[in-house]
């Protein structure tokens, strides 16, 4: 089995990335999505609530970012609750998939999290920052919180020296299809 990981900066087309280069070669584990899920969970929510002092009401995830937003430290108590839930998603999936030639894995803080060593490939899907900012208010979210959640990862030139492909996805998306179908030829 190839464990291939994919990560890069906020917004820079992971998920795209990670779409295109698994289909049908392999499943995909998408860490964000695992997120999303956490946060239907009641009990959960309740977590988080008490530890950032929130209610839980139809405006929750408002309150949430403006926490987040007034105070950075209030993001690593989140991630202290998230991440090792996402980790055991991450290897339970790693270990129903064991048979499996190719298995991808999306991971936005992959490197920061030094899991780099769970990985047999890491893909580093690289953009430019103003698309990534624009890309990322399309999606319904503020400049302010894009600053925080970018400052938060660690820079593009660290993060590639971590990885073994380095993709920049400032094009079109035929030209992302054909950079990261070169890349999964190497490994056929």
């Amino acid at each position: 089995m190839i464990k291939i990981g994919i990560t890069g900066s906020i917004a820079s087309g992971k998920t795209t990335a990670s779409e295109i280069i698994s289909k049908k070669k392999g499943p995909l584990f998408n860490a964000d999505k695992v997120v999303k899920n956490l946060y239907q969970i009641k009990s959960f929510k309740n977590k988080v609530a008490r530890k950032l002092n929130i209610k839980l009401n139809p405006k929750f995830k408002k309150e949430l970012k403006n926490k987040i937003l007034k105070n950075k430290n209030n993001l690593k108590k989140i991630e202290k609750l998230i991440h090792p839930l996402v980790r055991k998603q991450m290897y339970k999936f790693i270990k129903l998939n064991r048979l499996k030639k190719y298995i991808f894995l999306e991971v936005p803080l992959l490197i920061e999290n030094k899991l780099n060593k769970h990985f047999d490939v890491i893909i580093f899907i690289k953009s430019n920052t103003k698309i990534r900012l624009k890309r990322f208010q399309k999606k319904g979210g503020s400049k302010k919180l894009f600053n925080l959640l970018n400052n938060h990862q660690l820079k593009d030139d660290i993060k590639a020296k971590f990885s073994d492909h380095i993709v920049v996805n400032n094009k079109s998306l035929p030209v992302l299809k054909k950079k990261l179908s070169n890349i999964i030829k190497f490994y056929e």
